[in-house]
């Protein structure tokens, strides 16, 4: 009797050390049967995640899904490496500074929209003209004002002595250069086609004058090492998700368009006027691929600036989830110029 009593003892304690290694495994494994979350901002270059939660495209594709709407990208970047976000849409600025800041973990898997930013001014029609004025940013430091203080330094002027450069959110930029408190701003769309169509403004510098092939990214999809070790399959289900709007912004722009700006109202509450959307897209670009020679000069510039301690992105760029999505179809025209030579 003490013999069977002992052998059930022990299967018992076989069983249960079974099943807690069974559960750790879940948890330390992968945590696939938790829904994976996702970041995106309600901004217009942000086109694919709008239609994607709009549509239910990603909810359809990953079953229960937790779609978490940010304003700014450091916020968004936060979560992402606290393990609050398993992937995100954002700004080239922030996920650069997070990877060099945050121990190397961030990985950009795609790329989104490209293009679409803008410095619109009041009078000024040449950049000698801007001197002794008040410019804007959205923020300090992040992919707008970097671009903006790198321009002006390439121009000759030096920010706080020729020009004031201020940080302000989109809707104060709009609002104080309407009244003329500001001389002009350094934008991404639509709020450089709502300066020009409802303030007046006049584009002093498209951006994409700057880049070869004029061509850059404003917006990437981005996850950690970690969540690629662990979250794989849920991350390529993503993907095929963002591969498939892509296409569809590609091969049919006016239909895309319009769902864009019906997730952008549904988000915002306040749809954007037909004039400024059709002019902001003109300046939007779909995009899949990275080019890592864009995220270098990017990176370049803030270090140049002081914004980061360096330069060097090697092992920021995992496409090989994006490879396998685009080798289980026709692919999508092409999204990205070539590497500019070195």
């Amino acid at each position: 009797m003490r013999m069977r009593s002992w052998v059930v003892a022990l299967a018992t304690v076989v069983l249960a050390a079974a099943g807690c290694k069974k559960e750790q495994a879940g948890k330390q494994g992968g945590g696939e049967q938790r829904p994976l979350r996702l970041g995106f901002f309600p901004n217009i270059t942000h086109a694919q995640a709008l239609v994607g939660n709009g549509t239910g495209a990603f909810q359809q594709a990953l079953p229960g899904v937790e779609l978490k709407m940010f304003n700014a990208g450091p916020t968004a970047m936060e979560a992402l490496s606290s393990g609050s976000l398993d992937a995100s849409y954002v700004g080239t600025g922030p996920a650069i500074n997070t990877f060099l800041k945050g121990g190397r973990e961030l990985r950009i898997i795609a790329a989104a929209v490209d293009a679409g930013a803008v410095l619109v001014t009041k009078t000024a029609r040449t950049p000698a003209e801007l001197k002794g004025k008040t410019l804007a940013s959205p923020q300090l430091g992040n992919t707008q004002d970097i671009a903006l203080r790198h321009w002006l330094g390439q121009q000759g002027m030096k920010v706080g002595q020729d020009v004031t450069v201020t940080p302000l959110s989109n809707p104060d930029i709009l609002g104080l250069f309407s009244n003329g408190k500001i001389e002009g701003a350094w934008v991404p769309e639509p709020w450089g086609a709502r300066m020009v169509a409802e303030a007046g403004g006049h584009i002093l510098v498209d951006e994409r004058d700057l880049w070869p092939q004029r061509r850059f990214h404003t917006t990437v999809l981005v996850t950690t090492r970690q969540a690629l070790e662990q979250r794989r399959e849920q991350l390529k289900k993503l993907l095929r998700v963002h591969v498939e709007l892509t296409r569809q912004w590609q091969q049919q722009p006016d239909a895309f368009v319009s769902r864009v700006n019906e997730a952008f109202g549904k988000v915002t509450g306040h749809p954007i006027s037909e004039p400024v959307l059709k002019d902001s897209f003109t300046r939007l670009v779909p995009a899949l691929e990275v080019v890592p020679g864009q995220l270098q000069q990017a990176a370049e510039h803030a270090r140049q600036l002081g914004f980061i301690p360096s330069s060097e992105l090697t092992g920021m760029v995992d496409d090989s989830l994006l490879k396998e999505v685009l080798a289980e179809g026709p692919g999508p025209k092409p999204t990205a110029a070539p590497d500019p030579a070195p």
